[in-house]
């Protein structure tokens, strides 16, 4: 009946909606973030396009930083809360983060995870 809604196993956010403020991919390859420096502490996205559905605890969602279109992955969240907004199409809700991948594991994650090389951020 025309209605759809997209599973994700991926939250992909950008800053503005809500990726962690306190992370900089320059500091962590340069000085990787320890999981206390963000762990139990919640976190709120805001305006997703689309009605999305995610996996719930315990089951991970990866963690991607959109940056102008590039993926970075950052890890592995908890989706604790979600709202749907019907009438403008969106998503938002809150997050845990409970893992933060090292460097090494950023750039291997898309060998393991995706295998697009047009959405790879370090790609030169």
């Amino acid at each position: 009946m025309g209605a759809l809604i997209e599973i994700n196993d991926t939250l992909r956010i950008s800053k503005a909606q809500g990726f962690p403020a306190e992370l900089d991919i320059k500091k962590h390859l340069i000085n990787p973030y320890p999981l206390n420096a963000v762990e139990g502490k919640e976190y709120e996205f805001t305006n997703k396009p689309k009605i999305r559905v995610y996996k719930i605890p315990p089951v991970r969602n990866f963690l991607v930083e959109d940056v102008d279109g590039k993926w970075l992955y950052w890890g592995l969240v908890h989706i604790i809360e979600i709202r749907h907004d019907y009438i403008n199409q969106t998503t938002s809700g809150k997050y845990r983060i409970i893992h933060l991948n090292n460097p090494v594991e950023m750039r291997k994650a898309y060998d393991l995870i995706d295998r697009n090389l047009d959405n790879n951020y370090f790609r030169t």
